[in-house]
C-alpha cells in the first residue's frame, strides 16, 4: 500500500488519472482523477475516493447515491503515472444511473455479480424499507421458503405459453437464490468453478 502511494507520480496539478474497472467483468466503469489524499483513502478504506476537478473537492464514490465500490486491487501502470482501481461495484458507476460511464452494459455474468454485490450491501447495512433487508432480518427459513415458492412459480410459468411470464418468474427465482447464497456465504466464483467443472 505504502509502495503505491510513494511511487505514484502526480502531475503538476497534483492529480493522477484513475481508471476504475469492474474486477469481474473487466469493463471500464469510469476514468477520473485522484490527488494524494484520494489515493491514500482508497488504499486504506478499500472504497473508491476521487478528486472532482469541477467541484475542486474530494469525492467518496457513492457517498450520496449509495453506489459505493469495494476496492479489490490498486495498481500503477508501468510509468507510475496512472492508477488502475479494480472494484466490485455496489450499483451503477455513472451519475446517469448506467453501469458504466461509457455506455457499456454488463452481460449476464456482470449483471449477476452486480446484483450479488448489491445484495451483500443490503445484508451489511439493512436499509429501512428494503425487501432484501427484510429477508435477511427474517432469517434463513424465510429465505428458503421464498426460494421454494419462486421455484414452484417458475415451474408453473414454464407449463404455459406466455414466455414473458417465464422470464419474470426466472428472474424472481435467481434473485432469491442470490439472497440465499449471500446468506450462506457462498460466492458466485464458487458456483462458476462448480459449473466449469461440469463441462464434459
Amino acid at each position: 500500500m505504502n509502495e503505491i502511494l510513494e511511487n505514484a507520480k502526480f502531475g503538476p496539478d497534483g492529480l493522477i488519472p484513475a481508471v476504475v474497472q469492474d474486477s469481474h467483468t473487466r469493463e471500464v466503469l469510469t476514468v477520473a482523477y485522484m490527488n494524494k489524499e484520494a489515493l491514500q483513502l482508497t488504499l486504506e478504506r478499500r472504497e473508491t475516493y476521487l478528486w472532482s476537478r469541477s467541484r475542486q473537492q474530494l469525492w467518496h464514490k457513492g457517498e450520496t447515491s449509495g453506489n459505493t465500490q469495494r476496492v479489490m486491487k490498486v495498481s500503477l501502470d508501468c510509468d507510475d503515472d496512472a492508477v488502475l482501481v479494480e472494484v466490485e461495484p455496489l450499483g451503477p458507476a455513472c451519475h446517469t444511473g448506467s453501469y458504466s460511464c461509457f455506455g457499456v452494459e454488463p452481460g449476464l455474468e456482470g449483471v449477476l455479480q452486480e446484483l450479488y454485490s448489491v445484495i451483500e450491501g443490503r445484508k451489511e447495512n439493512r436499509p429501512e424499507g428494503s425487501y432484501t433487508a427484510y429477508l435477511f432480518n427474517s432469517g434463513l427459513d424465510k429465505i428458503l421458503k421464498k426460494v421454494g415458492e419462486e421455484a414452484t412459480e417458475t415451474i408453473v410459468a414454464a407449463k404455459n405459453e406466455d414466455s414473458q411470464r417465464l422470464v419474470s418468474e426466472t428472474g424472481d427465482l435467481i434473485y432469491h437464490l442470490l439472497v440465499l447464497l449471500v446468506e450462506r456465504g457462498v460466492t458466485l466464483d464458487e458456483i462458476s468453478r462448480e459449473l466449469k467443472g461440469r463441462r464434459k
